[in-house]
């Protein structure tokens, strides 16, 4: 059986959507004629801990190790945190916003750790996969970014020992939304750009999750590009309880940061609170995850505690139960200029569960047009009060009628991890020499 490196930083027990792109992807390799070899932290600075993830570890899988040094635990001591506060995603859900602190340690962030904060794991892993390689050969490489420092340990290693190489993007470089955010010297800028060239350069193919997001890549020089979605796997589906909640639920998972703000849904939601005592009695909105401080803020200014249940991270197990139980599931995406591109994971888990999607954000978008081809749910504008109010009251209405919201997602196949772990092996295959 041929042996493929990969590359990543996010291995379990992480908790988070990040690490299910390697996971699924170890599970499956198998049995498309690959055998896994991972690399991973040593000692890695996760946004939380979750074990329900273990089982998909494959049996005698080979996992290789390496000390980083994370900055965070200093940025908790700067900004006071507690040691086990989750600051991994400070640029895009924060208390601090507004603080002078969190703003120099953007600015450190932004211009000394490059391409991302777990640069300084590059050079100790370059020099042990050297040595690890030419004593353990495989056929290829694969390896994931963000954090983009995957890719760059990767470029380094192709550069060395010519190892055929698949750099796979879940998220763009420097067309993220989030990269605006940064506070970067023209210095700083320069070498993102020339560190994501060189990846376009050495890189035998690669792989991003969207089709607006390869176009957007290609236009900056990607070649070479194909489109593997996040995709979802059937069995971690096949043991949920199907009940569903007596209230009328809807249920958002996962991080909300300022760039999602339900504002004009959470304005809705106050109006016909006021209209109608049925929806009064039976609607609730549940937020699983981080919450951003200016979400936070519209909840308490409108007056919907009684009705918003804030609750922070859960073991993904337990998320993927009360999706299953939830009468419908809320989808926000990047209010960003390249939101038609973004594809959550979380859409994914809401596709498996098959319970009806509201989506807000870019109605011509990939996402949005994969709800439609899935029959999943509707997508509409983060602005448009007056469908988002007719849309609830569709769900009252339907609830009332049958004591839940009727619905069946058509599962695609093709969207599937384990169909898309072939498509994968197929593309190493063509890079390793066996077409």
């Amino acid at each position: 059986m041929k042996k493929v490196l990969l590359v990543s930083y996010y291995w379990p027990p992480s908790a988070g959507i990040a690490v299910l792109r390697t996971l699924k992807l170890a599970k499956y390799l198998r049995e498309n004629g690959w055998e896994p070899i991972v690399y991973t932290a040593e000692n890695p600075d996760y946004p939380g801990i979750d074990h329900s993830n273990d089982k998909d570890i494959p049996e005698g899988i080979t996992v290789i190790k390496q000390p980083i040094f994370e900055p965070y635990k200093y940025y908790r001591k700067l900004m006071g945190k507690q040691d086990d506060a989750n600051v991994v995603n400070a640029l895009v859900a924060n208390d601090d916003k507004e603080s002078l602190l969190h703003k120099l340690s953007v600015w450190v962030r932004s211009n000394f750790f490059i391409p991302d904060a777990r640069a300084f794991w590059i050079v100790r892993s370059v020099n042990y996969l050297t040595k690890y390689l030419k004593d353990n050969p495989v056929d290829a490489m694969w390896a994931i970014g963000p954090p983009h420092t995957n890719n760059v340990i990767a470029c380094e290693l192709k550069k060395r020992l010519g190892i055929p190489w698949l750099a796979d993007f879940q998220d763009p470089w420097t067309q993220v939304d989030y990269f605006e955010k940064l506070i970067l010297t023209s210095w700083a800028n320069r070498k993102h750009h020339r560190l994501e060239q060189e990846v376009f350069e050495y890189a035998d193919h690669i792989t991003i999750v969207s089709h607006q997001w390869k176009k957007d890549l290609q236009a900056i020089g990607a070649r070479e590009v194909s489109v593997i979605p996040w995709g979802f796997d059937h069995e971690d589906y096949q043991e949920l309880n199907s009940t569903l909640d007596q209230k009328l639920t809807l249920l958002h998972t996962g991080l909300i940061g300022e760039d999602r703000n339900p504002a004009t849904l959470l304005q809705a939601v106050r109006e016909l609170l006021d209209e109608n005592d049925t929806f009064k009695q039976y609607f609730r909105l549940k937020l699983i995850g981080e919450v951003d401080l200016s979400v936070r803020k519209v909840i308490d200014e409108l007056g919907l505690q009684d009705w918003v249940e804030v609750q922070g991270n859960i073991p993904r197990q337990e998320v993927l139960q009360k999706c299953a139980n939830a009468q419908v599931l809320l989808l926000l995406l990047n209010q960003a200029k390249n939101a038609s591109g973004r594809i959550p994971g979380k859409l994914f888990e809401y596709l498996g569960v098959s319970r009806p999607i509201l989506c807000l954000g870019d109605t011509t978008g990939d996402t949005a047009n994969i709800i439609r081809e899935a029959g999943a749910g509707v997508t509409l504008t983060y602005d448009n009060k007056q469908d988002i109010k007719q849309m609830l009251l569709k769900y009252l209405e339907d609830f009332l009628k049958e004591g839940k919201v009727p619905h069946e997602t058509n599962q695609l196949e093709s969207l599937s991890n384990r169909y898309l772990t072939k498509q994968v092996a197929g593309i190493l295959d063509q890079i390793s020499g066996d077409k």
